[in-house]
Protein backbone atom coordinates (compact mmCIF):
# COMPACT_ATOMS: atom_id res chain seq x y z
CA UNK A 1 0.00 0.00 0.00
CA UNK A 2 1.57 3.26 -1.17
CA UNK A 3 0.47 6.28 0.84
CA UNK A 4 1.21 9.93 0.09
CA UNK A 5 0.99 12.36 3.01
CA UNK A 6 0.07 15.89 1.92
CA UNK A 7 0.19 18.91 4.22
CA UNK A 8 -1.87 21.81 2.79
CA UNK A 9 -0.35 25.06 4.08
CA UNK A 10 -1.40 28.67 3.50
CA UNK A 11 0.33 31.80 4.78
CA UNK A 12 -2.84 33.88 5.06
CA UNK A 13 -4.87 33.46 8.24
CA UNK A 14 -7.31 35.92 9.73
CA UNK A 15 -6.50 34.97 13.31
CA UNK A 16 -2.83 34.03 12.89
CA UNK A 17 -1.10 35.38 9.76
CA UNK A 18 2.07 33.49 8.89
CA UNK A 19 1.11 30.61 11.18
CA UNK A 20 3.09 27.90 9.30
CA UNK A 21 6.31 29.84 9.91
CA UNK A 22 5.70 30.43 13.63
CA UNK A 23 8.65 29.22 15.67
CA UNK A 24 8.20 26.36 18.14
CA UNK A 25 11.34 25.55 20.06
CA UNK A 26 13.70 26.57 17.29
CA UNK A 27 11.73 24.98 14.45
CA UNK A 28 8.89 26.33 12.35
CA UNK A 29 5.44 24.84 12.78
CA UNK A 30 5.40 23.48 9.24
CA UNK A 31 8.72 21.73 9.85
CA UNK A 32 7.42 20.04 12.99
CA UNK A 33 4.31 18.81 11.18
CA UNK A 34 6.44 17.59 8.27
CA UNK A 35 8.91 15.73 10.49
CA UNK A 36 6.19 13.94 12.43
CA UNK A 37 4.28 13.02 9.27
CA UNK A 38 7.52 11.65 7.82
CA UNK A 39 7.66 9.17 10.69
CA UNK A 40 4.44 7.66 9.33
CA UNK A 41 4.99 7.78 5.56
CA UNK A 42 7.97 7.61 3.23
CA UNK A 43 6.46 10.22 0.91
CA UNK A 44 5.31 13.51 2.43
CA UNK A 45 4.89 16.83 0.61
CA UNK A 46 3.73 20.31 1.59
CA UNK A 47 1.16 21.87 -0.75
CA UNK A 48 1.27 25.65 -0.61
CA UNK A 49 0.53 28.78 -2.61
CA UNK A 50 3.16 30.90 -0.85
CA UNK A 51 6.85 31.26 -1.75
CA UNK A 52 7.83 31.81 1.89
CA UNK A 53 6.44 28.45 2.96
CA UNK A 54 7.82 26.73 -0.14
CA UNK A 55 11.30 28.09 0.56
CA UNK A 56 11.14 27.17 4.25
CA UNK A 57 10.29 23.56 3.45
CA UNK A 58 13.14 23.35 0.95
CA UNK A 59 15.53 24.89 3.48
CA UNK A 60 15.18 21.95 5.89
CA UNK A 61 15.30 19.34 3.13
CA UNK A 62 11.58 18.77 2.83
CA UNK A 63 9.50 18.44 -0.31
CA UNK A 64 6.95 21.02 -1.41
CA UNK A 65 4.83 21.81 -4.45
CA UNK A 66 3.27 25.11 -5.43
CA UNK A 67 -0.51 25.01 -5.91
CA UNK A 68 -3.19 27.45 -6.98
CA UNK A 69 -4.16 30.27 -4.63
CA UNK A 70 -7.82 29.83 -5.63
CA UNK A 71 -8.58 26.56 -3.86
CA UNK A 72 -11.61 26.62 -1.58
CA UNK A 73 -10.51 23.75 0.65
CA UNK A 74 -7.57 21.63 1.71
CA UNK A 75 -9.12 18.73 -0.23
CA UNK A 76 -8.91 20.70 -3.48
CA UNK A 77 -5.30 21.67 -2.75
CA UNK A 78 -4.44 18.01 -2.01
CA UNK A 79 -5.91 16.91 -5.33
CA UNK A 80 -3.68 19.28 -7.29
CA UNK A 81 -0.61 18.48 -5.19
CA UNK A 82 -1.10 14.72 -5.58
CA UNK A 83 -1.05 15.01 -9.37
CA UNK A 84 1.98 17.31 -9.40
CA UNK A 85 3.95 15.16 -6.95
CA UNK A 86 3.25 11.98 -8.92
CA UNK A 87 4.27 13.67 -12.16
CA UNK A 88 7.53 14.99 -10.68
CA UNK A 89 8.55 11.73 -8.98
CA UNK A 90 7.04 9.13 -11.29
CA UNK A 91 5.44 7.46 -8.27
CA UNK A 92 1.84 6.29 -8.04
CA UNK A 93 -0.07 6.11 -4.76
CA UNK A 94 -3.04 4.09 -3.60
CA UNK A 95 -4.22 6.73 -1.15
CA UNK A 96 -3.60 10.27 0.03
CA UNK A 97 -3.66 11.47 3.66
CA UNK A 98 -4.61 15.13 4.18
CA UNK A 99 -2.55 16.19 7.22
CA UNK A 100 -3.45 19.38 9.07
CA UNK A 101 -0.64 21.93 8.83
CA UNK A 102 -1.47 23.54 12.17
CA UNK A 103 -1.00 20.46 14.37
CA UNK A 104 2.72 20.41 15.23
CA UNK A 105 2.29 17.38 17.51
CA UNK A 106 0.31 15.16 15.17
CA UNK A 107 0.62 11.48 16.12
CA UNK A 108 2.42 9.35 13.49
CA UNK A 109 0.74 6.17 14.77
CA UNK A 110 -2.65 7.74 14.21
CA UNK A 111 -1.73 8.64 10.63
CA UNK A 112 -0.56 5.08 9.97
CA UNK A 113 -3.80 3.75 11.47
CA UNK A 114 -5.78 5.88 9.05
CA UNK A 115 -3.68 4.77 6.08
CA UNK A 116 -4.10 1.10 6.98
CA UNK A 117 -7.86 1.37 6.46
CA UNK A 118 -7.19 1.34 2.71
CA UNK A 119 -6.02 -2.26 2.89
CA UNK A 120 -9.77 -2.85 2.56
CA UNK A 121 -10.44 -2.27 -1.15
CA UNK A 122 -14.00 -1.07 -0.47
CA UNK A 123 -12.83 2.01 1.46
CA UNK A 124 -13.10 5.18 -0.62
CA UNK A 125 -12.60 7.92 1.97
CA UNK A 126 -11.59 7.65 5.62
CA UNK A 127 -11.53 9.96 8.61
CA UNK A 128 -11.17 9.99 12.40
CA UNK A 129 -13.67 10.51 15.18
CA UNK A 130 -13.41 10.73 18.95
CA UNK A 131 -16.08 10.17 21.57
CA UNK A 132 -17.41 13.40 23.05
CA UNK A 133 -16.97 13.50 26.81
CA UNK A 134 -18.69 16.77 27.72
CA UNK A 135 -21.95 18.55 26.93
CA UNK A 136 -19.98 21.48 25.55
CA UNK A 137 -18.52 19.21 22.88
CA UNK A 138 -21.94 17.85 21.97
CA UNK A 139 -23.71 21.20 21.72
CA UNK A 140 -20.99 23.48 20.32
CA UNK A 141 -21.71 24.50 16.72
CA UNK A 142 -17.95 24.73 16.18
CA UNK A 143 -17.66 20.99 16.72
CA UNK A 144 -18.81 18.67 13.93
CA UNK A 145 -20.64 15.62 15.15
CA UNK A 146 -21.10 12.44 13.11
CA UNK A 147 -23.51 9.52 13.05
CA UNK A 148 -21.80 6.18 12.33
CA UNK A 149 -23.53 3.01 11.07
CA UNK A 150 -22.77 -0.62 11.94
CA UNK A 151 -20.25 -0.83 9.08
CA UNK A 152 -18.24 2.01 10.66
CA UNK A 153 -19.25 4.39 7.89
CA UNK A 154 -20.34 7.98 8.36
CA UNK A 155 -24.06 8.54 7.81
CA UNK A 156 -24.15 12.31 8.34
CA UNK A 157 -22.10 15.17 9.77
CA UNK A 158 -23.70 18.08 11.60
CA UNK A 159 -22.93 21.07 13.76
CA UNK A 160 -26.08 20.19 15.70
CA UNK A 161 -26.03 17.47 18.34
CA UNK A 162 -26.97 14.23 16.60
CA UNK A 163 -28.84 12.15 17.44
CA UNK A 164 -31.50 14.19 19.24
CA UNK A 165 -32.08 12.32 22.50
CA UNK A 166 -35.79 12.52 23.13
CA UNK A 167 -36.98 12.38 26.74
CA UNK A 168 -33.64 13.37 28.29
CA UNK A 169 -32.48 16.72 29.64
CA UNK A 170 -29.68 18.24 27.58
CA UNK A 171 -27.09 17.74 30.31
CA UNK A 172 -27.90 14.00 30.31
CA UNK A 173 -27.36 13.42 26.59
CA UNK A 174 -23.60 12.89 26.72
CA UNK A 175 -23.94 10.15 29.35
CA UNK A 176 -26.99 8.53 27.74
CA UNK A 177 -25.56 7.93 24.26
CA UNK A 178 -22.16 7.71 22.55
CA UNK A 179 -21.69 10.95 20.62
CA UNK A 180 -18.80 11.19 18.17
CA UNK A 181 -16.87 14.33 17.35
CA UNK A 182 -15.18 14.60 13.99
CA UNK A 183 -11.38 14.93 14.03
CA UNK A 184 -10.48 16.85 10.88
CA UNK A 185 -8.01 14.46 9.25
CA UNK A 186 -9.09 13.01 5.91
CA UNK A 187 -7.75 10.23 3.73
CA UNK A 188 -8.84 9.42 0.20
CA UNK A 189 -8.21 6.67 -2.31
CA UNK A 190 -6.27 8.47 -5.03
CA UNK A 191 -8.82 8.14 -7.82
CA UNK A 192 -11.67 9.11 -5.50
CA UNK A 193 -9.84 12.29 -4.44
CA UNK A 194 -9.77 13.47 -8.05
CA UNK A 195 -13.47 12.68 -8.52
CA UNK A 196 -14.85 14.39 -5.41
CA UNK A 197 -13.13 17.68 -6.17
CA UNK A 198 -15.15 17.87 -9.40
CA UNK A 199 -18.48 17.66 -7.57
CA UNK A 200 -20.52 20.85 -7.20
CA UNK A 201 -21.30 22.01 -3.68
CA UNK A 202 -24.36 20.23 -2.33
CA UNK A 203 -27.35 21.48 -0.30
CA UNK A 204 -26.29 19.74 2.91
CA UNK A 205 -22.72 20.97 2.55
CA UNK A 206 -23.91 24.55 2.09
CA UNK A 207 -26.29 24.30 5.04
CA UNK A 208 -23.75 22.87 7.50
CA UNK A 209 -20.57 24.31 5.92
CA UNK A 210 -19.12 20.78 6.05
CA UNK A 211 -17.68 19.51 2.76
CA UNK A 212 -17.85 15.86 3.75
CA UNK A 213 -21.65 15.98 3.42
CA UNK A 214 -21.16 16.63 -0.32
CA UNK A 215 -19.38 13.31 -0.65
CA UNK A 216 -22.08 11.44 1.24
CA UNK A 217 -24.85 13.09 -0.79
CA UNK A 218 -23.14 11.85 -3.95
CA UNK A 219 -22.95 8.26 -2.74
CA UNK A 220 -19.34 7.98 -1.57
CA UNK A 221 -18.63 6.01 1.59
CA UNK A 222 -16.56 7.50 4.41
CA UNK A 223 -14.93 4.91 6.65
CA UNK A 224 -14.70 6.05 10.27
CA UNK A 225 -11.88 5.15 12.63
CA UNK A 226 -12.37 5.82 16.34
CA UNK A 227 -9.36 7.31 18.13
CA UNK A 228 -8.61 8.39 21.68
CA UNK A 229 -5.94 10.87 20.59
CA UNK A 230 -6.66 14.37 19.38
CA UNK A 231 -3.90 16.63 18.14
CA UNK A 232 -3.62 20.16 19.44
CA UNK A 233 -4.54 22.55 16.63
CA UNK A 234 -3.10 26.06 16.63
CA UNK A 235 -5.66 28.64 15.50
CA UNK A 236 -4.32 31.72 17.29
CA UNK A 237 -1.05 32.94 18.88
CA UNK A 238 -2.73 32.34 22.23
CA UNK A 239 -3.28 28.67 21.33
CA UNK A 240 0.43 28.35 20.61
CA UNK A 241 1.36 29.94 23.94
CA UNK A 242 -0.89 27.50 25.80
CA UNK A 243 0.58 24.50 24.00
CA UNK A 244 4.15 25.54 24.71
CA UNK A 245 3.32 25.81 28.41
CA UNK A 246 1.86 22.32 28.61
CA UNK A 247 3.89 20.17 26.19
CA UNK A 248 7.65 19.74 26.72
CA UNK A 249 9.69 19.86 23.51
CA UNK A 250 12.08 16.92 23.10
CA UNK A 251 13.77 18.06 19.88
Amino acid sequence: MKILGIIPSRYASTRFPGKPLAMIGGKTMIRRVYERASQAFEDVVVATDDDRIFNEVNSFGGRAVMTSENHQSGTDRCAEAAVKYSQSTGKQFNAVINIQGDEPFVDPDQLRQLGNLFNDSSVEIATLVKQAKTSDEVFSENTAKVIVNNASQAVYFSRSPIPFYRGKEREQWVTSHVYYRHIGVYAYRSDILQKITLLPQSPLELAERLEQNRWIENGYNIKVCVTDFEGLAVDTPEDLDKILKTIPLTD
